[in-house]
């Protein structure tokens, strides 16, 4: 315990340090201690605030248990976390209905990081072993008031749900994750006056310094894995299909820079989809509630595995292994996936 209140006591000061920070500043950095094995355990759910309706209790159940088998160090949530619109401010009762009343077991009670999805969402956790949860704003993220859930005084509302800088760095020694603010790519979201842009216009500067500050963090990590995540898929065979514009601005940077994964959601299903053109594996993780569209896409990548349901996925990662596993709602195993390195190999 006393080692969580020292990790949430050194991210609220480096929090509030980064508020008055310029935005060219260098990325915030919050130290973490590595566990004393070299490991570290995470649950990646996504599409899920729904009040516990389409089974959305039912995956937070099952991420308990498994989160107890694995001792999860924490959460990474792909966004869409609150539907259908959102929050409307930081007290609104639709918080605690989609989160703090579901997500009720033990081995869920981590701090919850929201990567601000307002600015800059670049990630970076150089050295990772962490006790948290990440998380992105989905497009029904921004359809709300998006600051709201960035805000610190959500909090007092349920202490797990932390908003950090406009990007950050933790250290320790075995990932680097990237959050990544996909919602703004999308030109049919831009267009159209029910999404939030608050601190986000003008859209071409926001992305082009966001893809810039991705592309350095890319270059400078020296994690022996290095894994984007994001809402939005690139690559897809469920309803949504392959984002165009993540193909075409996004997607060059992970594989010039020798990023191993990207996880999203955005898609409610599960799926593994191999990169043609790279090592890059594209997981989507966007079953945490309403699934079973029955809706299907072509992608020109190889699709490992696919299944239009409900569920969640876990990542076991040391320096030299990782292991993927997508479960169901019932905690079936479905697809596994295994991956690995030699100690030296940080230059992928």
């Amino acid at each position: 315990m006393a080692r969580v209140v020292g990790i949430l006591l050194a991210v609220v000061v480096a929090a509030a340090a980064s508020l008055l920070a310029p935005v060219a500043a260098e990325l915030t950095r919050v130290e973490h201690p590595p566990k004393t094995e070299g490991s570290l355990n995470i649950l990646a759910v996504g599409d899920w605030g729904r009040r516990g309706q389409y089974n959305q209790t039912l995956v937070a159940e099952q991420m308990g248990v498994v989160g107890e088998k694995l001792d999860i160090d924490f959460v990474i949530s792909t966004g869409d976390n609150i539907y259908d619109d959102g929050i409307a401010n930081t007290s609104d009762p639709l918080f605690k209905e989609c989160f703090t009343n579901i997500y009720t077991a033990q081995s869920l009670q981590k701090p919850w990081y929201i990567g601000n999805a307002l600015c800059i969402t670049c990630y970076s956790i150089t050295h990772i072993t962490i006790v948290h949860a990440l998380r992105v704003l989905g497009n029904h993220d921004y359809t709300g008031n998006a600051l709201a859930q960035q805000d610190p005084a959500i909090r007092e509302v349920d202490s797990r749900y932390l908003a950090i800088a406009k990007s950050f760095i933790v250290n320790s020694e075995i990932a680097d994750f990237f959050l990544v603010d996909t919602s703004p790519f999308y030109l049919k979201y831009w267009n159209s006056s029910k999404y939030d842009w608050r601190n986000v216009a003008p859209r071409d500067t926001y992305i082009e310094t966001l893809l810039k500050d991705l592309d350095d963090a890319l270059t400078q990590s020296e994690a022996p894995w290095k894994i984007v995540v994001g809402h939005h898929p690139i690559s897809s065979g469920c309803e949504h299909g392959n984002t165009t514009e993540l193909q075409q601005l996004l997607r060059p940077i992970l594989e010039a820079r020798g990023a191993d994964m990207y996880v999203n959601g955005h898609d409610h299903c599960l799926q593994h989809i191999s990169s043609r053109n790279s090592p890059v594996q594209f997981m989507t993780s966007g079953g945490g509630s309403k699934a079973w569209a029955g809706k299907f896409k072509t992608t020109s990548d190889k699709i490992e595995f696919i299944y239009d349901g409900q569920g969640f996925m876990s990542m076991q990662l040391s320096k030299t292994e990782a292991h993927l596993v997508f479960y169901d709602v019932a905690g079936n195993v479905l697809h596994t996936y295994d991956s690995s390195k030699t100690e030296d190999d940080d230059e992928h």
